[in-house]
């Protein structure tokens, strides 16, 4: 590592060299500004209207294409997991009319607004993501997770990833930000806490239940975040 520093400051101009050392410096104040010590999950935001407005725009330009994307040409039972308001789900149920789609969270006020979008009460109902019991074993042909397993304790990581192989058939899409560094970062607090860590930390946890486990961009990224999708499939 220190060889290769010292070839970029022969190479880079000393006014861009000091530059980069000072970006960098700058992304880790930021990173050691929110760290904090793991905790349990934020669940208060979810009862707000702040929340219900971000989760309105969060995915425009990147993850609600992506996601429209990997379902192109499915058909069958797809389960929006911690759905919020139901944004991404209206859009596939307007680009892919084929697809039935379900959804669950925690918030009984995200859920209303979902069920507000024209949802079916019986189709986007109230639940613990980790202890999926009103759904039944490979009840659902696809599921998908948006933004969401992120802040999940380490308990919830693994018992959300366990639920969703009992109770989807074939494939599950997980988008998540990622650490830009490529390190585990931790347990972060912005507006909510989430875990801010590498790509290989999450495919560790999804291997526990699953052998097939493919990683692809996203287009979606922050600060000190960038997103990745991880596809779970299953034998």
């Amino acid at each position: 590592m220190n060889s290769i520093n010292q070839i970029a400051k022969q190479v880079c101009p000393p006014v861009i060299w000091q530059g980069l050392k000072g970006a960098k410096r700058m992304v880790v104040q930021k990173i050691n500004q929110y760290r904090t010590k793991e905790g349990t999950q934020d669940l208060d935001p979810y009862w707000e209207e702040k929340m219900a407005q971000i989760l309105e725009v969060w995915g425009e330009g990147n993850v609600w294409n992506e996601i429209c994307m990997f379902m192109f040409q499915r058909e069958g039972k797809v389960l929006d997991i911690a759905c919020g308001t139901g944004k991404s789900s209206e859009i596939l149920k307007n680009m892919y009319p084929k697809l039935d789609i379900y959804g669950c969270d925690i918030s009984d006020l995200l859920i209303k607004k979902a069920v507000d979008r024209g949802f079916a009460k019986e189709k986007f109902v109230v639940c613990d993501a980790t202890k999926m019991d009103v759904y039944t074993q490979d009840q659902f042909d696809y599921s998908f997770t948006i933004g969401s397993l992120e802040h999940f304790s380490l308990e919830g990581i693994d018992k959300l990833i366990a639920e969703t192989k009992r109770i989807v058939k074939n494939t599950s899409f997980h988008m998540m930000p990622t650490s830009k560094s490529g390190k585990d970062e931790g347990w972060l607090k912005t507006y909510q806490s989430f875990y801010n860590n590498s790509p290989h930390w999450w495919v560790n946890h999804f291997k526990k239940h699953f052998n097939k486990v493919l990683v692809f961009d996203s287009k979606w990224e922050d600060d000190i975040s960038v997103g990745k999708w991880f596809v779970t499939i299953k034998d």
